[in-house]
C-alpha cells in the first residue's frame, strides 16, 4: 500500500518518490527558544481539528491548534499561570469519539494535572483530578528532583479515552506505577476519578510506560524497570479486565526483556538518553481484529552497540499471550532509532509507527549529517501495516532534512517521547526540529528545537 503526503503548503515541493511519497514538514510553534517532548490529537468529532502541546523552557506549555486539518496553526502558552496553573512538562493527550480532547501534565510542583477541551483543542479548561495524592521525596536517584530533595506527586502521566471513559497512569513518588480512570459520557461529561489504584505484586515500580483502552473498557498499562541506568531492562505489562468495575489491575507479568535501560546514552541522544518507551494501541473498530491489542519498544543487540530497533507484538487475548517480536525499521545498517509512538486508525483499522531515526547519518557530510559524526543526526521515519501488524510498508521518511540534538542545547533533547495521531486516514507526527527545513524557525538552523508536524495522508 503507497504512502501520500498530504496536500498541506510545503515552502520547497520535493519531487515525489518511489513510494508516491512527498516529503512536508510544518513548523507549527515559529518560537524562540526550545519546544521538544510532543503530544498532538485529532479531534474524533471533526478530524479537521488538530492541537499540539510540547515542553518549552519556562513553567508553561507550548500549545498549537488548527481548524482546517493542518493546514495553518495558531498558537499560544497554556499552563502559564493561566487557569491551568503553571506547566512543569510530561504532557499528554488523548481524544473520544464525543469530541473531548483530554490533557495531562505535571504542574510545576511535579503533581499531576488533568484537563479538557470542548472546542477541538484550541482552549483547555482544568478537569478535577485526584486531589489528594500523596507526595514525597522521589525513589528516584538518577531525576534531579531527588537530588535536591523535593517532593513531587508523579511522574510521566500517561492518558487514553476510549469506551465511554478516560485513563490516566503515573509513577508514583514511591516508585510504584498507579491508575485512575473515569466514566464519559457526553461531551465534556466526565464523571470522578476513580480513588488512585497501585499495581498489586512484585513487579509493581517502573517507568516510561503507556495506557490503553480495549473495547469493552478493560485497560491495559505497560511500564519498564529498572527506570535508570543503560540496561538490561524488563517491560511489564498489568491488565484491568473490567475498567471501571470492581474487579482492578491484576499482577503485572514480564512481556518483554530489552538491553535498553531507563537512561542509556545514544549519540543522537547523548544528554537526555532514551528508554524502551513502550508503546500501545488498542484495536475498537469492531472489525475482524477488534480486540486486538498492540505493543512496541525498542531493542538494542548487542547491548550498548548503539544498535536500536522498533518492535511490534500484539495479543488478541488481553495480554494473556503475544506473537513473535517483529522489526519494524527495515534499515541495514546498524544506527539508532528511537522514540516510537504507534496509533490506530479507529475508522480503517489500520496502524501506523513513526520514530526518530539515525540510519542516514554516515557521518559524510551527506543530506542525513550535519557535522560529519556518524549516528548522531535523525530525521523521522514511518510506517504502515494495514493487514493488522502482520506486515508493515517500506519505511518512509517524513523529514526535509537531519536535525541535531546537541545543537539545541534542550535540557532533555529530543524528550523522553513524541506525540503521534491518526485519524480519518490521516496521520500526524509531531517532533522537535532543528533542522529549519522550512525556513521560518527564528532561531535558525542546527539552533533551538521547533515543533513540527508531519501530516501524512494514507492511501
Amino acid at each position: 500500500m503507497p504512502m501520500a503526503f498530504a496536500q498541506l503548503p510545503e515552502p520547497r515541493p520535493k519531487p515525489e518518490g518511489a513510494h508516491g511519497l512527498k516529503e512536508i514538514e510544518i513548523d507549527v510553534s515559529v518560537s524562540r527558544g526550545n519546544e521538544a517532548e510532543t503530544a498532538v490529537a485529532v479531534n474524533h468529532a471533526n478530524p479537521l481539528q488538530i492541537t499540539t502541546v510540547s515542553n518549552v523552557e519556562a513553567n508553561a506549555l507550548f500549545h498549537s491548534w488548527s481548524t482546517d486539518g493542518g493546514r495553518t496553526w495558531q498558537h499560544n502558552m497554556i499552563a502559564n499561570g493561566d487557569s491551568l496553573g503553571f506547566a512543569c512538562c510530561d504532557a499528554q493527550l488523548a481524544s473520544d469519539d464525543f469530541g473531548n480532547i483530554f490533557l495531562t501534565y505535571l504542574s510545576s510542583d511535579i503533581s499531576i494535572k488533568m484537563a479538557i477541551s470542548t472546542d477541538g483543542g484550541a482552549t483547555f479548561q482544568p478537569l478535577a483530578f485526584l486531589t489528594s495524592l500523596p507526595s514525597g521525596i522521589p525513589v528516584m536517584p538518577w531525576k534531579s528532583l531527588a537530588a535536591i530533595g523535593q517532593s513531587v506527586g508523579g511522574d510521566q502521566p500517561s492518558i487514553a479515552a476510549g469506551a465511554d471513559s478516560v485513563w490516566i497512569s503515573w509513577t508514583s513518588f514511591d516508585g510504584t506505577i498507579q491508575a485512575s480512570g473515569a466514566a464519559v459520557t457526553g461531551l465534556g461529561r466526565v464523571g470522578a476519578f476513580s480513588p488512585a489504584q497501585k499495581i498489586p505484586g512484585a513487579n509493581r515500580a517502573g517507568d516510561y510506560g503507556d495506557t490503553a483502552v480495549g473495547p469493552n473498557g478493560q485497560v491495559f498499562i505497560v511500564f519498564q524497570n529498572p527506570t535508570g541506568g543503560e540496561g538490561p531492562a524488563t517491560i511489564f505489562g498489568t491488565l484491568d479486565p473490567d475498567g471501571l468495575g470492581p474487579q482492578g489491575f491484576g499482577a503485572a507479568q514480564v512481556l518483554q526483556t530489552t538491553n535498553v535501560g531507563g537512561f542509556d546514552y545514544i549519540p543522537a541522544q547523548s544528554g537526555r538518553s532514551i528508554d524502551a518507551e513502550a508503546g500501545l494501541a488498542w484495536d475498537r473498530t469492531g472489525g475482524p481484529h477488534n480486540g486486538r491489542l498492540y505493543f512496541i519498544y525498542v531493542s538494542e543487540q548487542p547491548a550498548e552497540s548503539n544498535d536500536t530497533d522498533i518492535n511490534l507484538r500484539y495479543s488478541d487475548d488481553n495480554g494473556a499471550t503475544w506473537s513473535d517480536s517483529a522489526r519494524v525499521n527495515d534499515d541495514v545498517g546498524r544506527n539508532s532509532q528511537f522514540n516510537p509512538k504507534i496509533s490506530l486508525d479507529p475508522t480503517t483499522g489500520k496502524i501506523a509507527i513513526a520514530w526518530y531515526d539515525a540510519r542516514n547519518d554516515a557521518g559524510d557530510n551527506g543530506r542525513g549529517d550535519t557535522n560529519g559524526v556518524p549516528n548522531d543526526d535523525t530525521l523521522i521515519y514511518a510506517t504502515v501495516s494495514s493487514d493488522a501488524g502482520r506486515t508493515f510498508e517500506h519505511n518512509v521518511r517524513l523529514s526535509l532534512a537531519a536535525s541535531n540534538d546537541n545543537d539545541a542545547r534542550s535540557g532533555v533533547d529530543y524528550g523522553d517521547y513524541s506525540g503521534f495521531a491518526y485519524y480519518g486516514g490521516r496521520f500526524y507526527f509531531s517532533a522537535a526540529d532543528n533542522s529549519n527545513a522550512t525556513g521560518d524557525n527564528p532561531d535558525g538552523t542546527l539552533n533551538m528545537f521547533d515543533l513540527v508536524i508531519a501530516p501524512v495522508k494514507v492511501r
